[in-house]
């Protein structure tokens, strides 16, 4: 192609659409090149199920999305962006047609827990009124923080497991499911260090900003900013499934938006082979089965708070949801799965034809299993919406395989990019002073297998994009 090029992403899910904006806010002359026919990567949306319902692929709510210190400066609603918050960010539904709510209100929301209304609301008001600077330090690679007071207030509560910290400080059983039902987000056993970290930053989230979702679909999220980048003069070529990077033109730096598991495959890189080892080392996490729904009414939940809510964490007591990831890392399948469902409809009618709804959810298998999880999934909301299964209109699956062939990113089910255990959420891919750097001086990794991890939130991009910047092009202005 005619014209210089300074930098070239492969992959254009947020995390490289991001390292793309980034390097073209600097004037650097910057390609994405995508192997699907749309952007996206795993954020993406379409017709899954019946003509008319649209269904998220991947990542469903996005409460990083509106907190990540990049995206969020970004100028998206110019470009078709419209974020819609339901009433109730999540809900956790409990026997006996109780159910408790992640309200944004952290009061609110305290009341429903007894005689633990009162360390909820000590704990939840501090870390969220230090949001606004820990922000920046939890979604960055190691390094020395802004506030060391306010980090270190953070972590003491974050490296522990989640097992330890409902023990630590909750007494009542509903408190105890309610924060593993968004601790569980983790996809780890959840007696594993730093669990907590996950349902801390999510209700610390969920009372912040809310766990919104982009209406139409996850899709106008990387629709909106690939639109931006090209605004700025950046190019996005699709159809382009590089696999030898000699079929590039010339470009100082290449940023990937790939696992390790794609990129040792990629021809032309110049690593070492000790480097090529650690690669092969790397771990990738427990899997999803996925299910789309086509409804003809709302989902019929008993507890009001449920209809209410984007989100719906299914598990009837904290000790189910503790065994549900226990028995998936040791690779066998519950029969009472942890659920993560998402009911968009509800709140943006543009998902489903008139008087009809979406549903969308998904439990966690072991890595690359076949195993269909529908009914196993179903029983789990049937059980707090009796009569739902009359409801579905049609439904389409995903098992971990046809998740990978969709997008290779997610390998074997993974939708995290790899494990984000203690031993590889600040050292992903590999243990190295820039997580972003290899040992082929051009090449950068700017995929969710490098820190902060998974997630809607493009800051692994945007660390790699400013890394590379600094590296070939001049020192950083911000």
């Amino acid at each position: 192609m005619a014209g210089n090029t300074d930098a070239i992403v492969i992959g254009s899910g947020p995390n490289g659409l991001a390292a793309a904006i980034y390097l073209q806010q600097k004037g650097l002359s910057t390609r994405i090149y995508e192997r699907a026919p749309s952007v996206g990567g795993a954020t993406r949306s379409m017709e899954l199920t019946l003509p008319g319902f649209i269904h998220d692929i991947g990542s469903s709510i996005h409460p990083l999305a509106l907190t990540s210190p990049f995206l969020s400066c970004m100028p998206l609603s110019t470009f078709g962006l419209q974020w819609i918050q339901p009433e109730i960010p999540f809900a956790h539904p409990l026997n006996g047609g109780r159910a408790a709510a992640a309200f944004q209100g952290i009061t609110q929301t305290a009341e429903q827990f007894g005689v633990d209304k009162s360390t909820y609301q000590r704990i939840f008001t501090k870390l969220s009124g230090d949001w606004d600077i820990l922000k920046h330090d939890v979604l960055s690679p190691v390094s020395w923080p802004s506030d060391y007071s306010k980090y270190w207030n953070f972590i003491r509560k974050a490296l522990p497991s989640a097992k330890r910290f409902i023990q630590s400080h909750f007494s009542n059983d509903t408190t105890k499911t309610f924060f593993f039902g968004a601790a569980a987000h983790s996809t780890l056993p959840l007696d594993n260090l730093v669990t907590s970290a996950f349902g801390i930053v999510l209700l610390v989230l969920a009372h912040k900003t809310g766990w919104p979702f982009p209406k139409g679909g996850a899709g106008n999220i990387t629709r909106s900013m690939a639109a931006y980048f090209e605004s700025l003069g950046g190019q996005v070529l699709l159809n382009q499934d590089i696999g030898d990077l000699g079929d590039l033109p010339p470009a100082k730096v290449l940023l990937l938006d790939q696992t390790p598991r794609q990129i040792l495959k990629l021809n032309g890189t110049k690593f070492s082979e000790f480097y090529r080892q650690r690669l092969k080392k790397y771990s990738y996490g427990a899997g999803v089965f996925k299910i789309d729904w086509a409804l003809s009414d709302p989902i019929p939940f008993v507890n009001e708070l449920c209809r209410k809510a984007g989100t719906i964490h299914l598990g009837y007591s904290w000790q189910e949801i503790e065994l549900s990831e226990k028995l998936v890392h040791k690779g066998r399948i519950t029969g009472q799965p942890y659920v993560i469902l998402a009911q968009h409809s509800l709140f943006d009618p543009t998902r489903a034809p008139g008087g009809k709804h979406t549903a969308w959810a998904y439990c966690h298998v072991p890595n690359n299993t076949m195993a269909d999880m529908s009914i196993r999934i179903e029983e789990q909301v049937e059980k707090s919406a009796p009569g739902f299964k009359d409801c579905i209109l049609q439904k389409t699956t995903h098992n971990c395989e046809q998740l990978q062939t969709f997008n290779p990113n997610l390998v074997g089910g993974d939708i995290n990019g790899g494990k984000q255990d203690i031993t590889q959420l600040f050292t992903r891919p590999v243990a190295r002073w820039s997580p972003y750097t290899t040992p082929d001086k051009r090449v950068y990794i700017c995929s969710s297998s490098t820190p902060p991890g998974g997630g809607v939130h493009g800051m692994c991009g945007y660390h790699a994009a400013r890394k590379a910047y600094r590296d070939h092009f001049g020192n950083l202005d911000n």
